[in-house]
């Protein structure tokens, strides 16, 4: 068997990848769907566009590649986490919109916890802090929202789910209600590191916990897809939510490697081995990948918009086509001005969690237009990203601002701005040759697992490197332009 096939399902499109034994991507299918926004602040997705984007992106990509499903050893997913779907165990039909982890609907719940003294509680056992972002709050919305939900859920009529879990699910013909370690760690539900679901919390919350998954390693048995599916039976072999996928794709294994990954949000994760960090900067403790019962704790940094700024640009300011134009805009920008934007569209995320700012420009003058706010735009992940290390630096000692950053995601093909993070956090900064390294990652999971591909020593020395980006900037320019950053964010938050 020649081939592992990788379903990478994210907020905006679902992916496939087909890969080959020396884990090339032989080819690749991807689909966009509709986002729904009900509300201010909230964003859901119709479930059933979710199956169907990774249902048919699968048939695509063998289609694409002319393979044989014979020669498919395994399939990985990965996919975008904290999403939060509920749906009837026997029809497998959804009681409500899947509600996405960019939703802000329960931030007043998340208020009422905090000031009930909750949190440090729900910190200590799942790592995470009370925030409308992870799954838990969201569950409880959607069983205090549908009629007999919750009494449902209690006599086990009900199963809740990530992304990964309704898909196996749905792949496996409701034979697998399962997940793995690195999904469960985002719900708000689980302990991390007694590695359970807190039953104190679930009470709490009010989830039963007859509607939630097994939990899994990354790398195992999830079960195997309906024969009907793709012609024959395919074992699911490798399973992590998009940000430990890419930690995993990126090589990242020794304690003190950090990587950071670009798509809609920034993830910054760093590897702190056995032991789980608690953050005294409000990121987040969580579990990078499990294997053999055994997890590797990971602190994370998560930024809310980072691509999505740039799909801002082109679908809401309509000043660019496509992406790629905001490198010569960015460059065509007059120096002299000092534009700043803060992109708190749904909030700002690590190491601020604040639900309620939202988005704001500084530094406006007549002369500032599309360029300005082009650069601006790019300069603002940069920004985030320093916060994020700054934070990390901060909270453990391996996290040397002297380490090199491995970056990945699309906006990571962007020079400009690669150039720039590397300038404004004074670090090198490392583009790998595969900028698809979520699906690698997940690749990597379930090929290693059938024997297809090495073990980590050999997977970690097959990591190419693409371009690396050194600090150019001056100390005294990259102290004046952060301190510029950080009186616009207390502007914003002040607001």
């Amino acid at each position: 068997m020649t081939y592992i096939m990788a379903i990478d399902q994210g907020t905006t499109s679902s992916r496939a990848i087909l890969f080959d034994k020396n884990l090339k991507i032989k080819a690749t299918a991807q689909e966009e769907f509709p986002q729904i926004y009900p509300d201010s602040g909230w964003v859901e997705h119709d479930p059933s566009d979710l199956w169907s984007t990774v249902a048919a992106t699968c048939r695509a990509v063998i289609e694409k590649a002319d393979a044989n499903v014979a020669d498919i050893a395994a399939i990985g997913i990965t996919n975008q986490r904290e999403t939060t779907l509920v749906w009837d165990k026997s029809t497998g039909q959804p009681i409500h919109n899947a509600i996405v982890w960019q939703d802000r609907r329960t931030s007043a719940f998340c208020a009422e916890m905090r000031e009930a003294g909750h949190e440090p509680m729900f910190t200590e056992r799942t790592g995470l802090l009370l925030d409308p972002y992870f799954s838990g709050t969201k569950v409880k919305y959607i069983l205090d929202q549908v009629d007999g939900a919750r009494e449902r859920a209690r006599a086990g009529e009900l199963l809740f789910g990530t992304v990964d879990t309704y898909l196996i699910w749905r792949m496996t013909g409701g034979k697998s209600h399962v997940t793995d370690a690195t999904n469960a760690a985002r719900t708000l539900l689980y302990d991390i590191r007694k590695g359970r679901w807190s039953q104190t919390i679930c009470d709490l919350l009010g989830v039963p916990m007859e509607m939630l998954p097994e939990v899994r390693d990354s790398a195992g048995a999830f079960g195997v897809t309906r024969p009907d599916l793709f012609g024959r039976e395919i074992p699911i072999l490798g399973v992590a939510g998009d940000q430990q996928a890419a930690t995993v794709g990126q090589a990242c294994f020794k304690p003190g490697m950090l990587k950071s990954t670009y798509g809609t949000g920034c993830f910054a994760l760093l590897n702190t081995g056995d032991t789980p960090v608690t953050s005294h900067n409000r990121l987040l403790t969580t579990i990078a990948y499990q294997f053999n019962g055994k997890p590797t704790y990971a602190l994370e940094g998560s930024i809310f918009i980072a691509g999505a700024v740039v799909q801002w640009l082109r679908d809401g300011l309509k000043i660019i086509r496509e992406a790629s134009e905001t490198h010569p805009l960015a460059e065509a920008a007059d120096d002299t001005q000092n534009v700043v934007l803060v992109p708190a569209f749904t909030g700002l995320g690590a190491p601020y969690w604040n639900a309620e700012c939202r988005g704001a420009i500084y530094g406006l003058t007549r002369n500032s237009g599309p360029a300005e706010i082009a650069r601006a735009a790019l300069e603002s992940v940069g920004y985030q990203t320093r916060d994020l290390l700054e934070a990390m630096t901060a909270d453990w000692p391996g996290a040397s601002r002297d380490n090199v950053l491995r970056v990945d995601g699309g906006m990571t093909a962007s020079n400009w701005a690669m150039q720039f993070l590397s300038d404004i956090i004074g670090a090198q900064v490392d583009r790998p040759e595969v900028l698809e390294t979520t699906a690698v990652g997940a690749a990597w999971l379930a090929g290693m697992t059938a024997g297809v591909y090495p073990d980590q020593e050999g997977f970690a020395k097959s990591w190419d490197l693409d371009r690396r980006f050194e600090p150019g900037m001056s100390d005294a320019l990259r102290s004046e332009k952060y301190k510029r950053w950080k009186k616009a964010v207390s502007a914003t938050l002040s607001v």
